[in-house]
């Protein structure tokens, strides 16, 4: 019901874009956030929106380079990476949480299938 894509590879510096599309269910209603999981890593916070937009969290690690948005019309919530370390290489995920905003994982009901990005120093 949710699926991530634009990962890819990229230089250290560069940019990508990382989507969300739901299918399914419409979840314009629903937090949205992004998870990451690093090789040999748990999985992580890294950002998260209210259903409306209105209202944002991030990772320390991401403040200032990563901005997630949304277009409920589109049933999409975007990732926007830019200034791309190394340290962002790992598989992202987006979640859905019907509760409302939250950096914790297990507050997240729906779960995408993950998006590899690759950072190269």
């Amino acid at each position: 019901q949710l699926q991530a894509s634009g990962g890819g590879l990229a230089q250290a510096g560069g940019s990508l874009r990382l989507s969300c599309a739901a299918s399914g269910r419409t979840f314009s209603s629903y937090a949205m956030g992004w998870f990451h999981r690093a090789p040999g890593k748990e999985r992580e916070f890294v950002s998260a929106i209210s259903w409306r937009g209105g209202s944002t969290y991030y990772a320390d690690s991401v403040k200032g380079r990563f901005t997630i948005s949304r277009d409920n019309a589109k049933n999409t919530v975007y990732l926007q990476m830019n200034s791309l370390k190394p340290e962002d290489t790992a598989v992202y995920y987006c979640a859905a949480d019907p509760g409302g905003l939250h950096r914790a994982s297990e507050r997240y009901r729906y779960w995408g299938q993950g998006t590899q990005v690759t950072v190269s120093s």
